[in-house]
């Protein structure tokens, strides 16, 4: 076989780290790129971020003055003669001083004396905290049942059964363990084994405590609680625990003629009854769930000026980084040392990472320009007039890959007018209309819940109702299309929204 050699031409799309960092970057929600940048500020020694760097360059050029003169004013008190020439008065404050400080002292412990009686101590400026970046103890639903258990008069054994029940309590306050199961636990540590007769004996006390309806084993029997709970003069008071002992499952289906017909009801007295059925808590023990409000940090701004709609970045979300230039001026270019290669090093990745940032924040502008663009009829006039969009639409506008427009609009959020929407939100399915135009899923999804809205409680549109509705408005859809939007907006079906008027 003989050898050759050629030589051939091709292109090959290589993956190099710059380029990975800047995909990762790209798809990074707001608090996930400052988690980033935080990470990368304390690994790399080149970047700063641009408002400290402003303020550690102020602080030292205040300092200097400042201890030129402590410096002056030392070397003068030193130069003073021994003797009354010099003014005691000077000195009232430095002789309470003491000539050792413990090193762990802070100053107000040693000077705290010197203030008036009952004189507020402020905090340090480095002390502060945003108050709505206060974490409160939020009490949980087993510390607010053991304080009232500990407030019982109850035996060794009945509070063994009584803290057994707390803990077989689920997130909503229902008893999610049968009696003989919890018969089987107490009896594991309880000093004296117990029946299930006691059991049912605590639990009784049990459902007698704060909130309301506590360890009920299913619904009905939670508003049966609450309802026992109310004063008698209460109206309505007893049709209703008739209607939750015999006829919930009625109730559930809104078949209000059947349930007048069988508890011998009048209208009047089954709406009074379904009313303060509908004012008790279904889920007691779900206020004591600790669950944190989130915010969204949005990414860009649309704002409409002078008649045209703006889009601004959110200042906010994308940190200002900047090289740190003492550090630069260390490197020495035609050293070959380990300390002077890692500045290099450092160097250079502190500039892709930059570089990378200004790639993201130029793509997610560019990105959002060409939404608004496409979108402006839904912000000029709601959801009802939002325009069918695809990937593929802003792809092609922008010269882009569709994966890179997939990864910009994810956990992105836009602050406009109407509200904060995720950049999701803008891209829709279309539907055919009678006119050979397209409707936006979106714009169909707002005019069912408009529908909705507007109906008659008493007799609630169903499905294909709807389908008809939006069929002679020019919009071709299947009922079992309009099920599926009412879905995803979770708005029950036209039985559960019947109302008894």
């Amino acid at each position: 076989m003989k050898q050759t050699l050629q030589l051939r031409l091709g292109q090959q799309l290589t993956m190099t780290p710059q380029l990975q960092q800047a995909i990762r970057l790209l798809q990074l929600s707001a608090m996930e790129l400052s988690t980033e940048v935080q990470q990368v500020l304390e690994s790399n020694m080149m970047l700063e971020l641009e408002d400290e760097a402003s303020d550690a360059y102020d602080a030292a050029a205040d300092l200097v003055p400042a201890a030129s003169a402590a410096s002056n004013e030392r070397d003068a008190i030193d130069d003073e003669p021994d003797g009354e020439d010099w003014d005691s008065s000077n000195a009232t404050t430095t002789d309470d001083i003491p000539q050792d400080l413990p090193v762990d002292t802070d100053w107000e412990e040693i000077f705290d004396s010197t203030l008036p009686q009952g004189a507020p101590v402020g905090p340090h400026d480095d002390d502060k905290v945003e108050f709505e970046n206060l974490n409160g103890t939020q009490e949980t639903l087993r510390s607010h049942l053991l304080w009232q258990i500990n407030l019982l008069p109850l035996s060794n054994n009945d509070r063994h059964i009584a803290l057994a029940l707390i803990d077989a309590l689920n997130d909503d306050g229902y008893l999610e363990a049968t009696l003989e199961e919890v018969v089987e636990a107490v009896n594991h540590e309880a000093p004296e084994p117990v029946v299930l007769e006691e059991i049912q004996a605590v639990l009784k006390q049990v459902q007698t405590l704060d909130p309301p309806g506590i360890a009920a084993r299913n619904l009905r029997e939670c508003l049966l609680i609450q309802l026992r709970q109310l004063p008698p003069e209460v109206p309505r008071l007893t049709e209703a625990r008739r209607l939750c002992e015999s006829a919930l499952d009625l109730l559930a289906n809104r078949d209000f003629t059947l349930l007048m017909k069988r508890l011998k009801l009048t209208h009047d007295e089954l709406k009074g009854a379904i009313g303060l059925i509908q004012s008790l808590n279904p889920k007691p023990g779900a206020r004591f769930t600790d669950a944190k409000t989130e915010y969204l940090v949005p990414d860009v701004f649309v704002r409409k000026s002078k008649g045209r709609w703006k889009v601004e970045l959110n200042p906010d979300s994308v940190p200002q980084l900047r090289i740190n230039p003492y550090y630069a001026s260390m490197i020495r270019r035609t050293e070959n040392t380990p300390d002077n290669n890692s500045l290099k090093a450092h160097l250079q990745e502190a500039k892709w990472f930059i570089k990378s940032l200004q790639s993201r924040s130029e793509t997610l502008l560019r990105v959002a320009a060409a939404i608004v663009e496409r979108q402006r009829a839904f912000l000029e006039h709601g959801a009802e007039a939002m325009r069918p969009l695809v990937l593929h639409d802003i792809a092609e506008t922008l010269g882009m890959h569709e994966s890179t427009i997939s990864r910009v609009t994810t956990r992105k959020y836009m602050h406009t007018p109407r509200g904060i929407f995720e950049l999701k939100y803008f891209f829709s399915s279309h539907v055919s209309t009678s006119l050979g135009g397209e409707a936006s899923s979106t714009a169909i999804r707002a005019v069912i819940r408009k529908l909705v809205i507007a109906e008659n409680s008493g007799k609630p549109l169903s499905d294909s109702k709807i389908a008809t509705i939006l069929f002679k408005q020019g919009i071709n859809v299947a009922r079992r299309t309009v099920a599926k939007y009412r879905e995803s907006m979770q708005i029950p079906p036209s039985n559960e929204r019947k109302k008894l008027t």
